[in-house]
């Protein structure tokens, strides 16, 4: 059940993330890295490692996205 609801908050971050990707909504991508977290923690908490995994990416492009707008734009 964890693992479905880490993948469910995977999917929703990544859908946030995705106009993240546009300048000037960067900020967005704080929200992301809060939702990916959350699902991240709920995967590491069910015996199966996909929703883990799956969050551990949505992170991954958070954090990128973040680190070439310098941290806000």
């Amino acid at each position: 059940m964890a693992n479905i609801l880490s993948l469910i908050l995977g999917v929703i971050a990544l859908v946030l993330a995705i106009p993240g990707l546009i300048p000037f909504f960067g900020w967005l991508n704080w929200l992301v890295l809060i939702v990916a977290g959350i699902g991240l923690l709920l995967g590491m908490v069910s015996s199966s490692n996909a929703g883990r995994n799956f969050n551990i990416f949505v992170i991954a492009v958070g954090v990128l996205r973040l680190f070439l707008g310098g941290g806000f734009i």
